[in-house]
């Protein structure tokens, strides 16, 4: 990497940490229930600890923000990668129906489970991302199937596809919520319009062996992202077995999208955003576009979930609405520069 290409790469990072961190202390020290930094601090070293201050950081605030950093940076990673192996900049998890299919298998189960949802507990936290990852991967072999042609995965194709499968199971999704009795009906509309406002560290726990396993394997493929940019001969003659490389990056994403989806409903547009935004700002290398739509994503959520949080106070949006704001402007734009 050339000295002025690494300092760029790492005062973007340090911006985008800066960032994240001022959205965390806003987060943390405001809202129907205001805090100074000292309560805050104190709260979390231990030192003379308060019930009341416990409660809205540990049980409320903290969660909630650990799960928008987590989604936002795995979602910024997954759309990163899905843009780079499709050599398409209006790729998107949501776009290629990869939502669609875990929403849908979620929806599913809080359907089979009706009026026991809650009482299943943990069992019912944890099994969430499982059945996120079979609906995501059933999306995706569906796409394949459709997509495959010649012996390879037709990129294009597999937009088209894409777009055409998750309006299907969209519809699914919505006449499985329609049948449901009104509380479960309300949660699953709430949570699929992109909420984290149920956030627990049970979710958390729930999704972090995913992430951990997951995101570095794509990681360690950084630069097999690069090669692909050379098209399919370009890459083939410099010793990568694309068909193979691309399943293995596209399949990893498919599961970081399908757990995110799990706990926290369908938050559109990051994947789309981060990794344009990343490739703005420190060039098109994905040794460190990936990281730096991790810390983009992050930066959308956390920030996004602050003025859902705040604007309407005490009223609250949830947070995939206020990114769908901003995301939809961006994507028209993005459109009309394509076209351009």
């Amino acid at each position: 990497m050339p000295r002025n290409s690494a300092i760029r790469y790492w005062l973007v990072m340090l911006a985008s940490l800066g960032l994240i961190l001022g959205a965390i202390y806003i987060s943390l020290t405001n809202g129907q229930f205001d805090m100074s930094v000292t309560d805050v601090a104190k709260t979390l070293l231990r030192i003379h600890p308060s019930p009341d201050y416990d409660l809205v950081i540990f049980d409320f605030r903290l969660p909630r923000i650990v799960i928008a950093a987590l989604v936002g940076f795995a979602l910024g990673i997954a759309g990163a990668v899905i843009q780079g192996v499709t050599r398409n900049g209006l790729a998107d998890p949501g776009i290629l129906g990869i939502n669609a299919g875990a929403g849908a298998a979620i929806v599913l189960f809080m359907f089979f489970f009706q009026g026991g949802f809650n009482a299943l507990g943990w069992l019912s936290t944890l099994s969430m991302p499982l059945f996120g990852l079979i609906g995501g991967l059933g999306a995706a072999a569906l796409i394949y199937f459709f997509s495959w042609r010649n012996g390879k995965l037709d990129s294009q194709r597999l937009i088209l596809v894409g777009i055409a499968v998750g309006s299907g199971l969209g519809a699914l999704t919505l006449f499985l919520s329609l049948r449901m009795n009104p509380h479960d009906f309300e949660m699953a509309a709430v949570w699929l319009t992109g909420s984290i406002w149920n956030a627990n560290w049970a979710y958390i726990v729930s999704m972090l062996p995913w992430l951990i396993v997951l995101i570095p394997m794509i990681m360690r493929k950084a630069y097999i992202i690069d090669l692909l940019q050379l098209g399919e001969d370009g890459a083939k003659s410099l010793g990568v077995s694309t068909e193979k490389d691309k399943n293995t990056l596209l399949l990893g994403s498919i599961g970081i999208v399908s757990v995110c989806v799990s706990v926290s409903g369908n938050i559109g547009f990051i994947g789309l955003m981060a990794p344009h935004i990343a490739r703005r700002l420190v060039g098109i290398h994905y040794q460190r576009v990936l990281p730096v739509s991790g810390m983009m994503g992050m930066a959308l959520v956390i920030v996004s979930d602050c003025i859902a949080r705040m604007v309407f106070a005490p009223a609250e949006l949830a947070v995939g609405i206020v990114i769908s704001i901003i995301g939809v402007p961006y994507f028209v734009y993005l459109l009309y520069k394509a076209k351009a």
